[in-house]
């Protein structure tokens, strides 16, 4: 029988925590031959921990990993895929948007002989301008990144141990973890559900962290942004030389020339262009140097129930 690990990122969710382990005590772990349940502390600035501790001494299957500060959202998943003991993995949020119970029906697909099984979204209960800036990003990734990405996303989804020994030797920062799954290629499968609204507690997914995922996803997975602005240099040429096309012959034909309001313009969109460029390539440096320094991807500060790699 398959052991299951069920991972689950902590920030800010000391108010979920106990409802979410009641949920899984409830609807998950009558369900499964064997399981062990990883909590990831990103960081919080909140009793999160103090709450784990309790769920730690409730049940010694959970486990506790505890980060120095915060690292963010997908280095927290990738904390505790690199922990398990498990023959497959699931990663599941603390918010009680993504039903608990879903995990059965992801463990269930992974027994026909599914590597990967996603939870894909149909619907989301959640404010407008989330649901527009979640499309956005997901139509951008399967456009010019991921072409299997699903248009509705997901952030739940169960791996094989082959699959996550694999993604975790990847070690790669400023990208997306839920790419890289896709990225790999290994026989998956898609369970639907709808997202629900956030009932306890505030999102601390804030929009400077969405625009940051946005940025990392295309830069890790796609060369789209490097040929939009060879494309964008190639037009401004064009773009200059028919300008300078246009003094020439009004200087020639009617002997006065352009004005200077005229010429301002043209240097200040040349020079827009160029500060774009450079703007895109430095993305790119950047992401390089960040790499270079072989920094971890995170440092931990307390473990229970789990040994230090």
């Amino acid at each position: 029988m398959k052991k299951l690990s069920i991972v689950i990122p902590v920030y800010f969710n000391e108010k979920n925590l106990l409802d979410t382990y009641a949920k899984l005590a409830e609807e998950v772990f009558p369900h499964l031959p064997d399981y062990e349940l990883i909590l990831v502390d990103d960081g919080s600035g909140d009793d999160s921990y103090s709450e784990m501790l309790k769920l730690r001494d409730m049940n010694d299957r959970v486990k506790l990993i505890k980060f120095s500060r915060n690292f963010g959202h997908h280095i927290a998943v990738y904390a505790g895929l690199e922990h398990i003991t498990g023959d497959c993995a699931v990663v599941i949020s603390a918010d009680l948007q993504d039903p608990p119970s879903l995990i059965v029906d992801l463990y269930n697909k992974y027994l026909e002989g599914y590597k990967i099984v996603l939870a894909v979204r149909k619907g989301r209960d959640e404010p407008f301008m989330q649901r527009l800036f979640s499309g956005i990003y997901y139509k951008l990734m399967k456009k010019y990144a991921i072409k299997d990405m699903p248009l509705g996303g997901f952030d739940c989804f169960l791996a094989d141990r082959q699959v996550i020994e694999t993604l975790t030797k990847i070690e790669e920062k400023n990208t997306s973890l839920f790419a890289q799954i896709l990225w790999l290629g290994f026989k998956r499968a898609e369970v639907y559900y709808v997202r629900q609204a956030r009932q306890v507690g505030e999102s601390r997914y804030t929009l400077s962290k969405k625009v940051k995922l946005l940025l990392d996803s295309l830069l890790a997975f796609s060369y789209v942004p490097i040929r939009v602005i060879s494309l964008i240099g190639v037009i401004d040429c064009l773009l200059s030389f028919t300008y300078a096309l246009y003094i020439i012959i009004h200087k020639v034909m009617y002997g006065y020339s352009v004005g200077w309001s005229s010429l301002m313009v043209a240097i200040m969109f040349s020079s827009g262009v160029q500060m774009l460029t450079l703007g895109v390539i430095g993305e790119y440096l950047w992401r390089n140097f960040d790499e270079s320094r072989k920094r971890p991807l995170y440092v931990l500060d307390q473990l229970q129930g789990i040994r230090k790699l």
